[in-house]
């Protein structure tokens, strides 16, 4: 075996003797740690579900508003107001070969628009 390869072994080994799951303030402070992320998580999902709810499908970039253009992932007002100066579109891939979004930005929110 490589002498690195041994010290870490041996590392390893100590190393989980410290840890002992029936102490009870380290199992305390995980399921502390393991609640805050579920917090965090039951958060996001609830927006998420709001969201969904309100959304009533993709929007047409060549009607949709400069407010409804800030909802999308990503659009920042100086991205709304380009996708606006563009206009109209015939098809939403536009939005690359004019370069109003980069590829990744576009990505991200080409399933929730379309141009009509």
């Amino acid at each position: 075996m490589k002498p690195g390869l041994t010290a870490l072994s041996v590392s390893v080994l100590l190393l989980s003797g410290c840890y002992s799951s029936n102490n009870p303030d380290s199992l305390r402070e995980h399921t502390a740690d393991a609640t805050a992320a579920a917090k965090r998580d039951a958060g996001a999902i609830a927006k998420g579900i709001a969201e969904g709810l309100v959304r009533k499908g993709p929007i047409d970039i060549n009607s949709t508003s400069f407010k409804d253009l800030q909802k999308l992932p990503g659009i920042t007002p100086a991205l709304a107001k380009l996708v606006i100066a563009g206009r109209p579109y015939d098809d939403t891939s536009q939005l690359v070969h004019k370069h109003i979004l980069a590829r990744p930005e576009y990505n991200r929110i080409r399933a929730q628009i379309v141009a009509k």
